[in-house]
């Protein structure tokens, strides 16, 4: 079931921002007034156990690009079977995906923004409409913003956004005046924006 509750307890609860709420994280942050996990006065006391630390790298991951248990396992399985690093690859497998392209080309602050821009058909992958949020962007693809929705007021603020942070990473080359941006290569995983540990997260489903 997807969470429909305040996103900041999310934060509170990994102890870290997930920036979900797009450019509110940097500038009004609850996280930063209430760094304690909800409903608790006073941090944990103890070490966390070996099982405890690894399901919450794994829900750190799965809250920062908002997605259900059951999708989420999958995309674990599948790199699992990999030929390549299995942590390395569901990192790509994330940061490739469409919603999270349209977030790090600035035309959204936020995965939930730039999933709107996809399901409202305003984005196109060679010049054709992709509607799917999870459709796996490759090497090579040109993703582009709609003409029609060019002036929309949140997606100037969300490349103004970009400028100021300028957060893009280099393996898109981001054209300006087209509002588009050319995948030229496979991100590496410096270039990848999930600060987590995913060879935890691997090991938790590994079990």
């Amino acid at each position: 079931m997807r969470y429909t509750g305040a996103v900041c307890k999310l934060c509170r609860r990994e102890q870290t921002k997930l920036f979900l709420k797009g450019d509110k994280c940097h500038a009004k942050c609850t996280f930063d007034k209430r760094p304690m996990p909800p409903g608790s006065a006073r941090p944990q006391r103890g070490k966390p156990s070996a099982f405890a630390v690894r399901l919450r790298e794994k829900q750190k991951l799965r809250r920062m690009v908002s997605m259900t248990e059951k999708p989420f396992k999958r995309l674990v399985e599948a790199a699992s079977q990999s030929p390549e690093a299995s942590g390395d690859h569901l990192l790509r497998a994330l940061e490739l995906r469409l919603d999270n392209v349209v977030r790090r080309m600035g035309l959204a602050t936020s995965l939930k923004q730039a999933r709107q821009l996809v399901r409202h058909g305003q984005i196109k992958i060679g010049g054709k409409r992709v509607g799917i949020p999870s459709y796996k962007v490759r090497a090579g693809d040109i993703v582009a913003l709609d003409q029609r929705y060019r002036e929309n007021v949140g997606v100037k603020l969300s490349l103004e956004t970009a400028k100021r942070l300028n957060q893009r990473p280099s393996y898109l080359e981001y054209n300006e005046g087209e509002f588009s941006a050319k995948i030229m290569r496979l991100p590496e995983r410096a270039e990848m924006s999930f600060p987590v540990n995913e060879q935890l997260i691997i090991e938790y489903y590994s079990k």
